[in-house]
């Protein structure tokens, strides 16, 4: 290995996957409350869906002091990294079970397609990066420290 100065492989990549969630959830948000939230036509949706931006802040906030500490080489940005993946599993979860609860996933093949198609991609995200990001930082956390 090269110095300790050296950034991690990999690094990049992982605090851009940070960076591209905080922003998507800041883009998320802006929109929903803009008056154009997926699934809109779905009253349940919406009542579970705005019980949400508080635990998507928790998510942005720990994804962005991630990135920022990976990329300087802080100690706090492995806790946060690992935050961030912890919480994005943890949404990811709640969001797939309440869909499969409440039949969103059946809806697929309506008008409101386009928005269940989102839907399913975030669910992809969440429980495909979270995971992803832990495993990455914690298997390198000695290099990252």
């Amino acid at each position: 290995m090269a110095g300790q100065s050296a950034r991690p492989k990999g690094v990049l990549l992982i605090a851009g996957v940070l960076l591209f969630a905080a922003v998507m959830v800041a883009v998320y948000w802006i929109l929903f409350f803009s008056g154009t939230p997926a699934l809109s036509g779905v009253p349940c949706y919406m009542t579970f869906e705005t019980a949400f931006p508080a635990a998507d802040m928790w998510l942005a906030i720990t994804a962005l002091v991630g990135a920022v500490g990976l990329l300087t080489r802080k100690s706090w940005g492995v806790l946060f990294a690992l935050l961030a993946g912890s919480a994005s599993i943890f949404l990811g979860l709640m969001d797939v079970l309440y869909d499969c609860l409440n039949g969103i996933y059946g809806k697929l093949p309506s008008p409101a397609g386009t928005d269940v198609a989102v839907e399913i991609a975030i669910n992809v995200l969440t429980l495909t990066l979270g995971p992803i990001i832990i495993w990455y930082v914690w298997s390198r956390r000695q290099v990252l420290l």
